[in-house]
């Protein structure tokens, strides 16, 4: 996922993207205690678009 996709979406895509992503960390998290964990770099990866999305949350609010 890159900015420039997220940047045209309107604020409740946004919201509701960062709920999916947040659901979808908090499931790695406990495959990972579990053991169960196949993909490490994905935890990774949603980390960053988390970060991304609040990113361009945090410039529609500013401009």
């Amino acid at each position: 996922m890159k900015a420039t996709d997220l940047r045209p979406k309107t604020n409740d895509e946004l919201k509701s993207e960062l709920g999916n992503l947040r659901k979808e960390a908090f499931n790695l998290r406990f495959q990972k205690a579990g053991g169960q964990l196949q993909k490490t770099s994905r935890a990774r990866q949603i980390r960053r678009d988390i970060a991304r999305i609040k990113t361009v949350q945090g410039e529609k609010a500013a401009g």
